[in-house]
């Protein structure tokens, strides 16, 4: 039997454990992709496999306003949660992240280079769930910006809108609250808690 060719993968790797957190963490990140602008199912990946599942349909109008995925080896533990006032705890999963490009990207399940830039303080049912926003690296239009604060306010609103309605379920109470949107000093913070919550949570240096 043939041995396979370093670095070459004999089985593919979950994207959530089998991937680094990116190239220069907490700046520098890889996103896994699950989610694109064109889609109006929600999709996620499933824990056990790392195959991307359907999570449910979407009964908002809203389509998500940017690329939206995950942090690989990142958890939303006890540190995570600390870091929100209105939260209990952290929701358990990886860090989410948005990544503005330019270009219309319509595949997901892809791998990228995201320059974090800032979040959204969310909470949903009294949990962390932060969003991440960050942009691709190297985008001809948004590569240089380093903070929230440079971009345009209407792209903030949109995430903003999305998040507070893509789980809206007529006659059923909302759970969903977002705080302040902050720069990249807090995105910093909260990532790497993410980081460290992993390595509590999974093991690992």
């Amino acid at each position: 039997m043939s041995d396979f060719p370093s670095p070459f993968f004999r089985w593919r790797p979950h994207p959530w454990h089998g991937l680094e957190v990116g190239p220069e963490p907490p700046r520098r990140v890889h996103a896994f992709i699950e989610i694109c602008p064109f889609d109006m199912v929600k999709y996620e990946v499933d824990k056990a496999t790392g195959y991307l599942r359907v999570d449910r349909s979407v009964r908002s109008s809203s389509q998500h306003p940017t690329l939206y995925g995950f942090v690989p080896r990142t958890y939303c533990g006890d540190r995570v949660g600390k870091l929100m006032e209105q939260a209990s705890c952290g929701d358990g999963d990886p860090l989410d992240i948005c990544v503005i490009t330019e270009r219309p990207i319509s595949k997901t399940e892809i791998i990228l280079n995201a320059r974090v830039v800032g979040g959204l303080p969310m909470c949903d049912n009294g949990e962390a769930d932060d969003k991440i926003i960050a942009v691709i690296e190297d985008d001809p239009l948004w590569a240089k910006i380093d903070d929230l604060s440079e971009l345009p306010p209407a792209l903030i609103d949109r995430l903003m809108h999305y998040f507070l309605t893509y789980k809206y379920v007529p006659g059923k109470e909302h759970q969903v609250s977002i705080g302040n949107p902050y720069g990249y000093e807090h995105a910093k913070v909260v990532i790497e808690a993410a980081i460290q919550d992993y390595r509590d949570h999974f093991g690992g240096e």
